[in-house]
């Protein structure tokens, strides 16, 4: 039963030959892997507004040169991980940069910096595209959380069924909602410059709380700077575009950039026209849709595109963190069950990994957006500086072709984008930033204990020229008995077909009946099997069976010794919940104590 549910989710199983035909088109990488940048326009001027909005409405008008600096700032690294891409044709994201060319360290950093941020952007962009649902009904808010969980699992299992798949489910509401805000953008500025949008009615302000000064515009240029998280998604994922891969990312990328820009712009400058006011409960875009199709249908197509991007903007998410925790999985810095593809090509379990972790940070923050922000960017830029970087070292080193311009371009980058990471995490640090500068370097310890662990192992487990260890010269099989019924009798029969040195029986008794009970069926059943009854009087049977096999080590130092435990297998995972799991916990005992452990599996039908 479970594996129908898992084909009727995620589909029947592809063959590894196939991975080919899963290959992306530029239409749909666009929307796999830009739906998260694309949908910071839904939120990124908001950000900058609720930071101006302290020095009072007048300072709103401020959000526009903020704007151009954040544009720019996109520029630059469009054009700088379009230069990545084409020195990194297979994937150069900037866990693979740093680690080619500054080193570990770094590029665990770097590492970390994009796994916290894409988990906070399924995190924070579920929990705007809720906002923008509830914006328009308000009856909602009180369900926030469970409507955000419920999108994100949505979107794994979208994720599970296959990148292809995945692509075609969400290529809609992204190209939607690119058609909506691009209307908006047009129709706003027409009815502007034709004196038919007048500005919304101010708002009571609730006076100033602090002054306009360089800090301020500071904390709103960082704010604002959730815009650009997703920019690096398209040169993590180069490998999933068709061939040839790095022209079709490098175009995707730019495409990307233009659109980004545009709506950014266009979404920033129609807020100081109208004079928006950031206000909680309604978002800005739901403000200016408003003020551009008045309650018209119009107005409801926008806001439910802007929730359906908002929402399936975390897919960027789903489709870059697996990537990225395959990398360092295969580094042997990360769990290798992450290097892993599941039936349909994808990295499942870092799918599953990134779904759990998200939906559990969208509980604890209750769904709000604006608690989830100070911590979003930071991860984001650290890895932008440190892929820069990386970048400047590859060029000084590879010194082909129109390296001097390269370099140049990448230094510019390494330089503005290691000065917003500055600004950012001074500005957002008493805010929530200061948990990211905490849980980089705690990641980068565990991916450090993982390594070692790995290294331990492979060196532990590496053939010698000779093994240290004699073959045994006998081999004694003991079979556990708990009780006697057809389990027993058959692990009974396995134990002879072992044909070894020696088979005995062990029963723990707990009390004087039960050891009677035992042994009179056992004389019947035991296919003269020898059985040990040994006491329990603290009713501890895997003490009392390892004590045994103690013994019998110490008495027969050149024995292979196995253990045989009928084990029950259940046909209903909620009959589990019926039996005590005796041979279970004695299994897992054992193999602690590195002995053999045969199970004879017992199939109640």
């Amino acid at each position: 039963m479970p594996n129908i549910w898992k084909r009727l989710l995620i589909g029947q199983p592809l063959k590894t030959a196939q991975s080919s035909e899963e290959r992306l088109t530029k239409k749909i990488a666009l929307a796999v892997f830009s739906s998260d940048a694309l949908s910071s326009v839904a939120y990124g001027t908001e950000e900058i507004l609720f930071v101006l909005v302290l020095a009072g409405a007048g300072a709103l008008h401020y959000s526009l040169y903020v704007g151009i600096g954040i544009t720019f700032l996109l520029a630059v690294l469009i054009i700088s991980y379009s230069q990545t891409i084409k020195a990194y044709p297979s994937g150069g994201g900037a866990y693979i940069v740093a680690r080619e060319n500054l080193g570990v360290l770094p590029s665990l950093v770097a590492g970390a910096g994009l796994l916290l941020g894409y988990i906070l952007t399924v995190s924070v962009s579920v929990a705007a595209g809720v906002a923008a649902i509830t914006s328009a009904f308000p009856v909602l808010i009180p369900q926030r959380v469970l409507i955000g969980i419920s999108a994100i699992a949505f979107i794994m299992f979208a994720n599970l069924r296959g990148i292809r798949a995945s692509g075609r489910t969400f290529a809609a509401p992204t190209y939607l909602f690119i058609f909506g805000l691009t209307a908006t953008i047009i129709v706003g500025i027409y009815r502007h410059l034709t004196g038919d949008l007048p500005p919304l009615p101010p708002r009571e302000s609730s006076g100033v709380v602090e002054a306009l000064t360089l800090y301020l515009l500071m904390r709103a240029f960082s704010a604002g700077c959730t815009a650009l998280t997703g920019v690096e998604a398209i040169s993590n994922g180069v490998q999933a575009f068709r061939k040839p891969e790095s022209v079709n990312a490098r175009k995707t990328l730019v495409a990307m950039g233009f659109i980004l820009g545009f709506m950014f712009l266009g979404i920033t400058v129609l807020a100081q026209w109208l004079h928006v006011t950031p206000v909680i409960g309604e978002t800005v875009v739901s403000q200016i849709a408003r003020s551009v199709f008045g309650t018209s249908w119009l107005y409801y197509y926008i806001q439910v595109v802007t929730c359906a991007i908002l929402l399936l903007a975390a897919n960027t998410s789903f489709a870059d963190f697996p990537r990225v925790t395959f990398f360092m999985a295969r580094d042997k810095f990360l769990p290798i069950q992450l290097v892993n593809q599941g039936d349909r090509l994808v990295y499942s379990n870092g799918i599953i990994l990134l779904a759990g972790i998200s939906s559990f940070l969208i509980a604890i923050f209750g769904g709000d957006t604006h608690r989830l922000m100070p911590l979003y960017a930071l991860g984001v830029f650290m890895s932008f500086t440190l892929s820069q970087a990386g970048m400047v070292r590859h060029w000084l080193s590879d010194r082909s072709g129109h390296w001097v311009r390269n370099l140049i371009v990448n230094s510019i980058g390494t330089v503005v984008t290691a000065t917003v990471l500055v600004i950012i995490a001074v500005t957002k640090f008493s805010s929530g930033a200061w948990a990211i500068m905490v849980a980089v370097p705690l990641i980068v310890l565990t991916c450090f204990g993982i390594n070692r662990h790995y290294r331990e192992f492979r060196t532990k487990m590496t053939l010698s020229q000779e093994l240290e260890t004699p073959i045994p010269t006998e081999h004694i099989a003991v079979l556990f008995v708990g009780q006697i019924h057809k389990g027993t009798v058959a692990a009974a029969r396995y134990a002879k077909t072992l044909h070894a040195t020696e088979v005995r029986a062990i029963h723990v008794g707990l009390d004087e009946q039960d050891a009677a009970d035992i042994r009179l069926k056992w004389d019947k059943w035991g296919m003269d099997i020898p059985l040990i009854i040994t006491p329990s009087p603290y009713r501890n049977v895997t003490d009392i069976l390892i004590h045994y096999i103690r013994g019998i080590e110490g008495k027969h130092p050149q024995a292979a010794i196995t253990v045989i435990v009928p084990e029950f297998i259940v046909s209903r995972w909620w009959q589990l919940l019926l039996h005590n799991r005796t041979a279970a916990r004695i299994k897992n005992e054992l193999l602690k104590e590195k002995i053999a452990v045969a199970s004879v599996p017992i199939q109640m039908v």
